[in-house]
């Protein structure tokens, strides 16, 4: 029997070990950390009973230890049972075939002892039987049997045995109780791990909130799984194009949809889970917020270390991100279209302070520079009269005033597109051949036509030596600016236009006397020497009489013409008034004046129709003489073509000093 109840003893011990319970009915881990709520507060009800075993055998090992010294277990057998009859352990000395011949009268008191539910005794051969019910505290129904067998003349009084049950049911409920308190402390440690998850999220989701960039957004969200799940390994997949400096953070690839985990995640918004073969577990979630998904939260946990109950946590860190991340967003948006409109308003306001062309041109080029960090900026217009694209303004030398076909090139494709132009890479797709692009070793650009009146005039180009450089917001930019700069153009072109017309004869093309006279001040306030030829077309007043005054515009035109012809670029022809014409010729001498008003007499004699004669005035004025001023110089010209046409017209003389 001894060694019957070492067995029971090793069984109770594997059975410890090995059970254990929960109300879900789950098989879970038996360690502390997972330890089971097995009953209610209350105490054990029925459907309870299944899990009695461990703890009716726990009892009755406690019992058998607290009651080794008495004298019973020397003249018999303690056994329990539980309510269904069935025997769960034993402790005595009687012996095998002693037990065997009970067996149907241990069945009959159990099922007595069931029916009353009071103690009951019976006798077999020469053996006493006495079973004593166990009662559940709170409703004092019976779960299971404290029975001792012995002989009769052993026989011991029913005081002594109920005494020995209840010290029994005092073990067994001490043992419950034990179970019970666990449990509860078990609740309360769970209680305060999930109180500091729950803290340690709020304390996550404040932190991404507080950030106000996108890169603080991913750097803190990294850092927050870093410390809720130490053990995992993370990766964020972007669905755009972000530069974080993170290897954790890379961008979302499109694949295999079908079979890859984060792309499944992205395209289904919601979260999926795979094991790889040696037990990992790849979680991916998508990072969500009110207007769109951004991306993938992928996290692999190695064997046995995820819980389920962390899922709500992971899947709540991963809204709190998405939302965190689309502010940033907003925000990094709003400051960029802030920081655009500044600029736009800057360079509108610098372009009109001038309405000269080469200094909007040079302005914008050395903004544009600026603005996209570039390497290369290059400005084209489009010369109407030789269909040519001229470059304005370039910081690379070597295209100053280079002509380009509107067929050649980038400004040619974005002359016929009309469209502004971005390219990545040209030295991978090299649509067409460029200069710039060529000779600067560029290979980011973009592009736009500068619009006049719904008309293309000129073409910006800025380029970078790095492939990839230049971002879609700098393309639309770009777009923008572009559009601003035509204003200027056309607002410089249209103040050259009535500054021409202001300062132009309408009949001649020849510019206006007061034209005339300003330029000559401000040469002589610089120049050493110039000289003044006062140009008289003979007899002009016959020429009307005679064939009208429509002839004798021609005539002055032709004339205008001539003169023109006559001199170099820098020097200034005007018409003077009437049929007089003058021409300024700066850092030249009366003699050399002297020869060009003769080559002026000579071709307006062969060259005009009807033929005509011209009367010069010459006269000259230098640093050196006392009294220097336009009107001086125009009295000294005037009476030399006085004196030219009392000699008989048709010829020249010099005023004197």
């Amino acid at each position: 029997m001894v060694d019957r109840w070492k067995g029971w003893g090793c069984m109770v011990d594997r059975m410890n070990s090995n059970f254990a319970y929960r109300k879900t009915s789950s098989i879970v881990d038996t360690s502390a950390e997972s330890q089971p709520v097995w009953f209610s507060n209350e105490d054990i009800s029925d459907a309870d009973e299944p899990m009695l075993i461990p703890l009716l055998l726990e009892g009755f090992n406690q019992w058998v230890d607290e009651a080794a010294g008495l004298s019973l277990f020397e003249s018999g057998e303690f056994a329990l049972f539980n309510r269904a009859g069935e025997e769960i352990a034993a402790a005595g000395v009687l012996a095998e075939d002693q037990r065997s011949v009970c067996t149907d009268s241990l069945a009959a008191l159990i099922q007595k002892a069931t029916s009353s539910g009071e103690p009951s005794s019976e006798t077999a051969e020469n053996l006493s039987l006495s079973a004593y019910p166990i009662y559940r505290r709170n409703d004092k129904a019976v779960f299971c049997f404290f029975v001792y067998i012995s002989r009769v003349e052993n026989f011991i009084e029913p005081p002594v045995l109920q005494m020995c049950a209840l010290h029994f049911r005092t073990c067994f409920y001490h043992q419950f109780e034990q179970i019970y308190v666990k449990d509860l402390l078990l609740q309360q440690e769970r209680a305060e791990k999930e109180a500091d998850r729950r803290d340690a999220l709020f304390k996550a989701a404040k932190r991404l909130y507080d950030q106000i960039d996108v890169s603080s957004v991913l750097s803190e969200l990294l850092r927050s799984l870093e410390d809720l799940y130490p053990t995992s390994e993370v990766h964020l997949y972007l669905s755009q194009d972000h530069l974080n400096g993170d290897p954790r953070v890379k961008p979302l690839i499109f694949k295999n949809a079908e079979h890859d985990l984060v792309a499944k995640a992205f395209l289904n918004g919601k979260s999926v889970t795979e094991h790889d073969r040696d037990g990992t577990l790849r979680l991916a979630v998508p990072m969500t917020g009110k207007q769109a998904a951004y991306g993938v939260l992928c996290m692999s946990i190695g064997p046995g270390k995820w819980d389920e109950a962390d899922l709500p946590a992971f899947l709540l860190l991963a809204d709190t991100s998405g939302s965190a991340f689309e502010n940033a967003k907003l925000y990094e948006q709003s400051n960029l279209l802030i920081n655009e409109l500044r600029l736009i308003n800057e360079l509108t306001k610098r372009l009109n302070q001038s309405l000269r062309l080469k200094e909007i041109f040079q302005f914008a080029t050395s903004e544009l520079l600026t603005i996209f960090d570039a390497d290369y900026c290059c400005v084209l217009q489009l010369n109407k009269v030789k269909n040519q694209f001229v470059v304005m303004s370039s910081n690379f030398p070597a295209l100053t005033s280079e002509e380009f076909s509107p067929d050649y090139g980038f400004c040619g494709m974005v002359f016929r597109t009309q469209e502004p132009l971005i390219i990545s890479d040209y030295w991978h797709t090299r649509v067409v051949t460029s200069k710039l692009m060529d000779n600067t070793s560029s290979r980011s650009l973009i592009a736009a036509p500068i619009m006049v009146d719904g008309e293309a005039v000129g073409v910006i180009l800025v380029t970078h030596k790095a492939p990839n450089f230049f971002s879609y917001e700098n393309y639309k930019l770009l777009q923008v600016m572009s559009t601003h700069i035509g204003l200027a153009v056309t607002n410089a072109s249209l103040h050259a236009e009535v500054r021409r017309m202001v300062i132009t004869d309408n009949l001649t093309g020849l510019h206006a006397r007061h034209y005339l006279n300003e330029q000559i001040q401000n040469k002589q306030r610089k120049d050493p020497f110039g000289s003044l030829i006062l140009v008289d077309i003979d007899l002009f007043k016959r020429v009307n009489d005679t064939y009208g005054h429509q002839v004798g515009d021609r005539i002055l035109i032709q004339v205008s013409e001539i003169i023109r012809a006559s001199i170099r670029q820098g020097d200034i022809a005007a018409r003077w008034g009437g049929e007089e014409l003058a021409v300024y010729l700066p850092g030249i001498r009366a003699e050399q004046a002297y020869r060009i008003a003769e080559r002026i007499r000579v071709h307006v004699e062969k060259e005009t129709d009807p033929v005509v004669t011209v009367s010069c005035g010459v006269s000259e004025w230098t640093f050196e003489d006392e009294k220097i001023s336009v009107e001086s110089l125009f009295y000294r010209a005037d009476m030399a073509l006085y004196e030219a046409k009392h000699n008989g017209r048709n010829c020249i003389f010099v005023g004197q000093t």
